[in-house]
């Protein structure tokens, strides 16, 4: 495998000519007279200009950039963009399947020749496979950010980006595009109905999220450091959140009810997470032992059937999707199909299989349902503006007095819901 570097393209002199050269993405680069200040000058601006690309080959419009090069060549960047924690966030899957049907219909397209009713086209494609509308708002949007992208490093030329901004949205009531329901909250019968088949980590989690109204990442990611337990009401400040490119700082205020469900999480070294799935495994095989009815002195001892080196173990902390999921699997078990329960699903007919997956959607609930249900609380108690402070949803341009009024209000809402 060959050695990977870093180093910079070498300043050189062609020997037929006399003059500097260098070599950029496989392209050669004439500079003038070799060792004159002016290919010295010339060598410079093309570098800088190669490193600003991402050092990738230099584009001139004559070089009929395509419009799946052009999407290569912005996926580098996105990888490298689109990170937080060290980690890809999930703009990196909305860019994928925004860019798969432009690739399908326009790939061989010259880019700049991509205009407003190639993108309506593109835009009628993904309202015909069922795309929502705002799913198709939103991918057309990311359709335009790549051109915009593309203009900024003169890939392309800027007419492109300017005719493609021509384009308007899908609106409501004036297009085929299927609509989607808004999320609700989640009633409190449904929750407490889920809480009882939910494991008791995973059921604190649901607990402390309903009562802070707090994100689901924010509340898988909680550890006893980032918690000031200094007042009545402790204030929790999320290393990462959502917005925090934006510049906001990201308030949860945690009150005596959610304090009553937190309290036995955090007697642990303050750089580890609350609620680690590893706690909860190890709770339900202490709990399965306890329930055993096998004497000690027969049958497996505890431990003695795993396997030694298995593919996945239990981690130090929930990712999102496993909170999620393990919420889905309560669900089902608390609401199960009346007239299809105890038939394996292999057993079903297609017509039962669509029954099963109606009856499981309406009566499934996220995560992000127990936020809402928090934030209805908090305006239907203390108004529109309480619930935004309590969600953490302030603009980032407020004054210091504001922020200070902001402060106190969310201490009121903790200490009445919390």
């Amino acid at each position: 495998m060959p050695r990977l570097i870093e180093a910079l393209p070498r300043y050189r002199k062609h020997r037929g000519s006399g003059q500097a050269i260098v070599t950029l993405g496989g392209r050669d680069f004439y500079l003038g007279p070799h060792g004159t200040k002016a290919s010295r000058h010339q060598y410079d601006r093309l570098v800088c200009e190669w490193l600003a690309n991402g050092r990738q080959p230099l584009v001139t419009d004559d070089d009929g950039l395509t419009v799946t090069e052009l999407i290569a060549r912005y996926w580098k960047f996105a990888e490298g963009h689109y990170v937080k924690d060290g980690k890809p966030t999930g703009e990196i899957g909305a860019l994928r399947a925004a860019y798969k049907p432009l690739r399908e219909l326009y790939g061989p397209t010259p880019a700049a020749e991509f205009g407003p009713i190639r993108l309506e086209a593109l835009r009628g494609k993904m309202v015909g496979v069922g795309w929502s509308r705002g799913n198709v708002n939103s991918a057309i949007n990311r359709v335009r950010r790549l051109f915009r992208w593309g203009v900024r490093k003169q890939l392309i030329p800027s007419s492109v980006a300017e005719a493609l901004g021509t384009v308007e949205g899908l609106r409501r009531g004036r297009t085929d595009a299927r609509e989607t329901a808004p999320i609700m909250p989640v009633a409190d019968d449904a929750v407490d109905a889920a809480l009882a088949f939910l494991p008791a980590v995973v059921a604190d989690m649901v607990r402390l999220q309903r009562l802070t109204g707090a994100r689901p990442a924010e509340v898988c990611m909680l550890r006893p450091r980032d918690v000031d337990r200094s007042g009545d009401v402790w204030l929790y400040r999320p290393e990462s959140h959502k917005t925090q490119h934006h510049g906001r700082e990201r308030v949860i205020f945690i009150g005596p009810q959610a304090q009553a469900v937190l309290l036995r999480y955090l007697a642990r070294d303050h750089e580890a997470f609350c609620f680690r799935p590893c706690d909860s495994m190890a709770k339900h095989r202490a709990d399965r032992a306890a329930a055993r009815t096998t004497p000690p002195t027969c049958g497996n001892t505890p431990g003695s059937n795993r396997r030694k080196k298995p593919r996945t173990s239990p981690g130090e902390s929930y990712a999102v999707d496993a909170y999620r999921r393990a919420i889905t699997r309560a669900c089902d078990k608390a609401f199960p199909c009346t007239t299809l329960d105890g038939i394996r699903v292999g057993m079903l007919s297609n017509q039962q299989k669509l029954e099963l997956k109606e009856w499981r959607k309406a009566h499934r609930w996220a995560p992000n349902q127990l936020r809402h249900a928090a934030a209805t609380e908090g305006r239907r108690e203390f108004g529109l503006e309480a619930a935004q402070i309590v969600l953490g949803h302030a603009s980032a341009a407020v004054s210091q007095i504001y922020a200070e009024r902001d402060l106190a209000k969310g201490l009121a809402v903790a200490k009445a819901i919390g």
